[in-house]
């Protein structure tokens, strides 16, 4: 149970486990900023809240047990929608905005549970309280009378202060910030920035304000050092408070003013409007600025050259090499897009007897904006070098293509950069060319060619044909490089598929010997063995590759050098040099010198036990003691078949040599017969003369 503001209690349960089960129900509630702005500038208001709102919506009867809950007098459910579940909220939004449909922003407003009637002039708020009272009888919706003020000229509302005037912060809010004790400790710091925050509307340069308070919480995790400057602050802010402005609200076709503030922290703004030369607020705005925003370059406003055209020259062009207009000059208008439904360019190349080309693109891999203004640029000059073109003007309508190609802006990201140096070499295949910027407007042939491209199905008929490009055109072309070089297995190799032998007789002998055991199967070489299958054969290098990724790959154990070569082994591959190349792998892995083991005593070949048939041979061993069961046994007999691995095993109260007798006697003699052997320790069970 928990005490309600009002003095009443209210039952709640946990819906945790419910909520999760439950889909999102993901129905807009309205804006409080819009809702507030409506509000405002009535002359009569009425506020009124529902009794228990989400309690009057019926559940529906076979979701009903899923609200049940647990007490002393036994299991109950809702019949209505209690509180506490995720959806309750958004459920309810939608009825108000059902039934009160038609009356919405005309004479009331509905924020949840929160009802109001407004009205601008005093006389027509009884029948606007009739209608909304009607509704109300209509639908059996009961209101809370402690909630309730009917006939107001201002009330809060949403956490706001509204009245015919303009809207005010919440007194109680404003109140909490000026009682306020000097910050102590990082908790405190962050509940004056929180409440400060909750009334960022009405406080001018609120982050310049509170500059102070961030830099305090930079400078330690809990203890804080309050300087003379946020002393300063914290007096200045609560003397601001004191005397909040009173916002307006937008009225209908009046000018509305933008003022920009800009500091070294932040950037803060205000919108006001000056109805009869009076500049009246309606919101501030603040944002602080980020570390990399600090840091930002100042960059000087260019304003458009007097030439028609910008013309840029390359650094290795003179200027003889500038567009002469007494030879013939090409144009070409470019436009890329890229949305949801694909990536594609549109260009038009204008001859210079006025003859329009049209070309469309259409990429099969994805770019952004104004990767698609490259791709589309770098494609009409292509188009243009093909068709023998000297001199060139390209209009664009993309900002940034047009001034980096003049050098006006830096290309910093590596893709614009790879861009700009394919344009660059592009460019130099002509004469000269000139390159500006027109307005979309102005560019719609080669848009509308883009848009076309980007959404084209390629099985649709069409007359502009419609190149499809298959990778960025600043990928280089891959080129593999093969390298042929004898190895250790040429001769072998050359021997058994072409019997080609050295010229010296003694070397020719070893090499026959050698090749009795390999062969070639699909012109790759294998070692043959009496036991062990095909292995096939690697060079030194792939070797090294193998050897590093059994050692320490996704599921090495960074065992030794020998267990790695006979891990190697087992895997199919071989090489003379193994052993030596699996020791130097070792010795040069930096995580087995940091965290292997320094054996102390001299290593020893393992030497593996051999079972010779089924059930010959068991291990024998206890476990425990482990937690008391049923018959208070705490103890484990286990016996595993060193050759099938199966496994007997029985629960012992105690362990006494007569137990362990009875067990191999009973699970393993009168099961599988004797046994040839019973590997054991030196336990005092096993070592005595009733077990032997």
């Amino acid at each position: 149970m928990v005490r309600k503001t009002t003095g009443g209690w209210r039952m709640c349960q946990d819906y945790t486990d419910l909520n999760k089960a439950c889909s999102k129900d993901s129905f807009p509630l309205r804006r409080i900023d819009q809702l507030v702005d409506a509000t405002a500038g009535h002359e009569l208001l009425s506020f009124m809240d529902a009794y228990s709102g989400y309690n009057q919506i019926f559940m529906h009867p076979p979701d009903s047990e899923h609200t049940a809950f647990i007490t002393d007098k036994g299991l109950y459910c809702y019949n209505v929608m209690p509180f506490g579940l995720k959806n309750a909220g958004a459920t309810y939004q939608r009825l108000v905005n059902k039934i009160f449909a038609g009356y919405i922003g005309n004479i009331m407003e509905v924020y949840v549970d929160d009802m109001l009637v407004k009205s601008r002039i005093a006389e027509d708020h009884l029948q606007n309280l009739s209608i909304m009272f009607g509704i109300l009888k209509t639908y059996r919706m009961r209101l809370n009378p402690k909630k309730c003020a009917f006939g107001v000229s201002s009330g809060k509302f949403l956490g706001f202060m509204i009245s015919q005037r303009g809207i005010e912060a919440n007194p109680e809010k404003i109140k909490a910030i000026i009682d306020m004790e000097r910050p102590k400790t990082t908790k405190d710091i962050q509940s004056l920035t929180g409440r400060v925050a909750a009334l960022t509307r009405f406080i001018s340069k609120a982050t310049d304000k509170c500059v102070p308070f961030f830099n305090a919480l930079k400078r330690g995790k809990r203890d804080i050092t309050w300087t003379a400057e946020c002393d300063n602050a914290f007096q200045d802010l609560k003397n601001y408070m004191s005397k909040a402005p009173l916002l307006s609200k937008p009225l209908p076709g009046e000018i509305l003013y933008l003022y920009l503030s800009v500091s070294g922290t932040a950037v803060s703004s205000v919108l006001i409007q000056k109805p009869e030369k009076a500049e009246l607020p309606i919101f501030y705005v603040s944002k602080a600025l980020q570390s990399a925003e600090l840091r930002a370059r100042l960059l000087p406003i260019l304003s458009p050259s007097s030439p028609p055209l910008a013309e840029t020259i390359l650094p290795d062009q003179t200027e003889a090499e500038r567009i002469d207009t007494s030879t013939p000059v090409w144009g070409l208008h470019v436009d890329g897009s890229a949305n949801q439904q694909g990536c594609g360019a549109g260009l038009v190349l204008t001859t210079p007897d006025g003859l329009k080309i049209e070309y469309a693109l259409r990429f099969d891999f994805r770019t952004s904006n104004n990767e698609a203004e490259y791709e589309t640029l770098l494609a009409g000059l292509r188009l243009a070098k093909s068709m023998n073109a000297k001199q060139i003007r390209i209009h664009s309508d993309s900002h940034l293509i047009v001034n980096q190609v003049t050098a006006d802006l830096a290309a910093k990201d590596a893709s614009m950069h790879a861009y700009l140096s394919t344009a660059y070499q592009l460019l130099r295949s002509f004469q000269a060319y000139e390159i500006k910027q027109i307005p979309r407007g102005e560019n719609s042939h080669a848009d509308a060619l883009a848009r076309l491209a980007s959404a084209i199905n390629d099985k649709v008929g069409r007359k502009v044909p419609v190149e499809i490009l298959a990778q960025p055109s600043t990928v280089a072309s891959e080129a593999c490089t093969v390298r042929y070089e004898d190895t250790w297995m040429s001769p072998i190799y050359l021997y058994l598929t072409n019997g080609t032998l050295p010229k010296d007789k003694a070397q020719a002998r070893k090499l026959r010997y050698r090749s009795a055991r390999y062969t070639v199967i699909n012109d790759v070489l294998y070692k043959r063995g009496y036991t062990t299958p095909y292995l096939k054969c690697l060079t030194a290098e792939q070797g090294d590759y193998v050897l590093r990724k059994i050692h320490n790959g996704v599921c090495g154990d960074h065992s030794g050098s020998r267990s790695l070569a006979y891990k190697t082994f087992r895997q199919g591959y071989f090489w003379p040099t193994i052993h030596q190349d699996a020791n130097s792998i070792v010795k040069r892995c930096d995580k087995c010198q940091r965290f292997g083991n320094v054996p102390l005593i001299p290593a020893k070949p393992l030497t593996p036990i051999v079972s010779p048939w089924p059930f010959a041979q068991w291990g024998l061993d206890l476990i425990g003691p482990m937690p008391q069961g049923k018959g208070q046994v705490k103890y484990a007999v286990v016996a595993v078949d060193y050759f099938t691995k199966w496994v007997e095993a029985a629960p012992l109260a105690t362990i006494t040599a007569a137990k362990i007798e009875d067990f191999v006697w009973t699970h393993i003699c009168c099961r599988f017969g004797i046994p040839y052997a019973i590997i054991i320790d030196n336990g005092r069970q096993f070592d005595s003369e009733l077990f032997r």
